[in-house]
């Protein structure tokens, strides 16, 4: 398997066999393979130890309707070495909730790892820890970034630093993969993707905007259209907003 990545010159994760602590963000109308794919990965390196958050301990539902439960509400969740942030639409809903922006916020200041994937890269611009980062998120939304102040990299996992980015939705096991590659070795990493048989060799060519049918990007572009508007919406308002703060300063 050949991921195209992008590693910046800032300094990566250290190897490490030390216990490791992660902790996953769920929101109702997630994207849930965003967060059970990494989990997947994550959950089965040496030493590790995961748990759920939520913003309350009650079950959600992702945009599928599959229930997820938390282990530990946002208010009484500790710290951790690693916090993953997914997406999906259920995210535009938690771009101005203090109290998740500022979990994000305060995790990245501590300069602990910051795993986002697809769209939760816009939960990590909205709590303001992406200016001047390098990174990656689901095509649809690549061309917000800058509005946050990321660097857009054209990648499928980004590493920048402390913070870890992985594109739509599936590239969350790949960068799950890198991640624990970085934190526990390529050894330990290739036996967690063999354990797993993640060899992928897709049906259908359809992968990406490039590779697509016509039609199906067509189809695809108008389910999408509310959901692209509002996060456009989001991200400019996001913009001018911080415009406006510099120029009082």
């Amino acid at each position: 398997m050949s991921v195209p990545l992008f590693v910046s010159e800032r300094p990566t994760p250290e190897l490490s066999m030390r216990p490791l602590s992660v902790g996953c963000l769920i929101f109702e109308q997630m994207d849930q393979i965003d967060f059970t794919g990494p989990f997947e990965v994550l959950s089965r390196m040496p030493e590790t130890t995961v748990q759920i958050i939520g913003k309350e301990l009650s079950p959600v539902r992702d945009i599928q309707g599959l229930q997820l439960t938390p282990d530990v509400s946002i208010a009484k969740a500790g710290s951790f070495d690693v916090l993953v942030v997914p997406g999906g639409y259920g995210q535009q809903a938690l771009m101005h909730d203090e109290e998740v922006l500022t979990v994000i916020r305060t995790h990245v200041h501590a300069e602990n790892l910051l795993f986002s994937v697809c769209t939760g890269a816009l939960l990590c611009g909205a709590a303001g820890v992406l200016e001047g980062r390098q990174v990656t998120t689901h095509w649809s939304a690549r061309h917000l970034m800058h509005h946050y102040g990321g660097v857009l990299v054209d990648a499928r996992v980004v590493v920048d630093g402390n913070i870890i980015s992985a594109a739509g939705v599936t590239a969350g096991l790949d960068a799950a993969l890198v991640l624990a590659s970085l934190l526990r070795g390529e050894a330990v990493a290739q036996e967690i993707q063999l354990a797993i048989e993640y060899a992928p060799n897709p049906v259908f060519d359809s992968g990406t905007p490039d590779t697509a049918p016509p039609d199906v990007l067509r189809s695809f572009k108008k389910n999408y259209e509310p959901v692209g508007k509002a996060r456009e919406a989001e991200a400019l308002r996001h913009a001018a907003k911080n415009d406006t703060s510099s120029h009082s300063r």
